[in-house]
């Protein structure tokens, strides 16, 4: 069976690093491409200027040039940046496996009529243990319903430049979606001052941000004598970087259509 040619964009990136040992480790896949931003210092650079593996992959900035060829496109950048790698993947026939949080609305409707044409797996957080952490997340809030008040804590590094985060948000989108509500109209985001009775709809965020935190979700279902929470702790970007290979993977028996983890690891 013939190796999956893969591209990585945003390669520098503490994320981008750790996808390019990965691809590079992985006996399956053959990195064909390291993608960086104009301006980068590291282009036109041995991707070994960014991992201690040798290889003789360049690193570039020309995106239409160089991705052709490739099967998979793995991209944890920035929205506008993605939108842009979009447009080049569709027309080239590239598969994407998307950890870029923080779209619009409207961005997220160009991923799905994308999908029309080329395979996608678009997840707020690859992690296997997340999304389990999803699926019990459902779970609870089916059983538990309106009973229980819903917060949602999500702690994360000073660089983090979105938030709530991506899977905080999604976590609440699951809950939401589990107690027959939209998100975006029981949400709450913080809170200061007097602010009223709480609503027994409303589902609370809190972020933190600060020093190296990779990522801590906790998902709090608050009752009268009792307090169930679901939490997952990410102690290395490691356990992305593994989620985003198991998303490569199932999309090479992929063509096109729009996936998210739960559809990777089976939990539908």
């Amino acid at each position: 069976m013939s190796k999956l040619n893969i591209a990585v964009a945003g390669s520098s990136g503490r994320m981008g690093r750790s996808l390019l040992a990965a691809v590079m480790k992985d006996s399956a896949l053959h990195l064909q491409v390291a993608l960086e931003k104009d301006g980068s210092p590291y282009l036109k650079k041995d991707i070994s200027a960014l991992i201690s593996i040798p290889s003789n992959v360049i690193i570039t900035d020309n995106f239409s040039t160089a991705l052709p060829g490739s099967d998979v496109l793995i991209d944890f950048t920035q929205p506008e940046a993605t939108i842009k790698h979009l447009t080049v993947c569709r027309a080239n026939g590239v598969k994407m496996v998307i950890g870029t949080t923080g779209f619009s609305l409207e961005q997220k409707n160009m991923l799905k009529e994308a999908s029309k044409d080329i395979a996608l797996v678009v997840a707020p957080n690859m992690s296997v243990g997340v999304n389990v952490t999803f699926k019990l997340l459902d779970i609870a809030a089916k059983v538990l319903g309106e009973n229980y008040d819903i917060e949602i804590i999500e702690a994360h590094h000073r660089h983090k430049v979105d938030a709530p985060s991506g899977t905080a948000l999604h976590m609440g989108e699951i809950a939401a979606k589990a107690n027959g509500d939209n998100l975006s109209e029981v949400a709450v985001h913080g809170r200061e001052g007097i602010t009223g009775k709480r609503s027994s709809r409303a589902i609370g965020f809190s972020t933190i941000r600060g020093g190296d935190i990779v990522g801590d979700h906790t998902a709090m279902f608050v009752g009268t004598g009792e307090r169930v929470e679901i939490s997952h702790k990410a102690g290395s970007r490691a356990t992305f970087t593994n989620g985003a290979l198991r998303a490569v993977h199932f999309l090479g028996a992929k063509d096109k259509g729009l996936f998210d983890m739960q559809d990777v690891l089976g939990l539908r």
